[in-house]
């Protein structure tokens, strides 16, 4: 299988491009929808390509996240997927590779939520579950991320040490908290 590599904006993929993956995170997912969607868009996309096409996909894109008295800049992982016929052959560690090879050259921290079938793939990678409480910023105020709190992976980059079992108050999006 001969598979090729691409780095891009989403201000730089053409319409034709965000289709293909959107279809393949559709596919990849239950019930991934609009507000997912929304959330993989604005940032870097890792795009891995065979043959047949799109045959992998993960986005980093710009979060902050309150860590003791400090607002980090956080590199946050969106959307890897894998077409079906090819998983199991290291695509996501492609995906994951350069992911982490942006965090790290440009954020101060890494995040993602897991899915039971990714958190092996990321902890085998060195992402570490974060211990410590989750919250988001609503339209109500500072809300619990209870559901979060056991799927949330960190990737340290210039933050440096940092003790995972504090508490991280993300910043507010659609679809995450009201």
């Amino acid at each position: 299988m001969t598979v090729g590599v691409r780095t891009a904006h989403t201000a730089d993929l053409d319409p034709a491009e965000l289709r293909a993956v959107r279809a393949l995170l559709d596919a990849a997912f239950d019930g991934y929808d609009d507000d997912d969607w929304e959330h993989a868009l604005g940032g870097m996309h890792v795009l891995v390509s065979d043959e047949e096409g799109l045959a992998a996909h993960g986005s980093v894109i710009q979060r902050r996240a309150r860590y003791r008295k400090r607002w980090l800049r956080v590199g946050y992982v969106e959307g890897v997927g894998v077409r079906a016929d090819v998983r199991r052959q290291g695509l996501g560690g492609r995906v994951m590779a350069e992911a982490e090879r942006i965090i790290d050259r440009a954020y101060d921290l890494g995040a993602l939520s897991a899915s039971d079938d990714g958190a092996p793939l990321y902890a085998a990678r060195g992402w570490r579950l974060w211990r410590g409480r989750l919250y988001g910023l609503g339209t109500r105020g500072v809300v619990r991320l209870r559901d979060d709190e056991d799927c949330t992976y960190v990737r340290p980059a210039a933050a440096g040490d940092l003790d995972f079992k504090r508490k991280l108050v993300f910043d507010w999006r659609d679809g995450d908290v009201l």
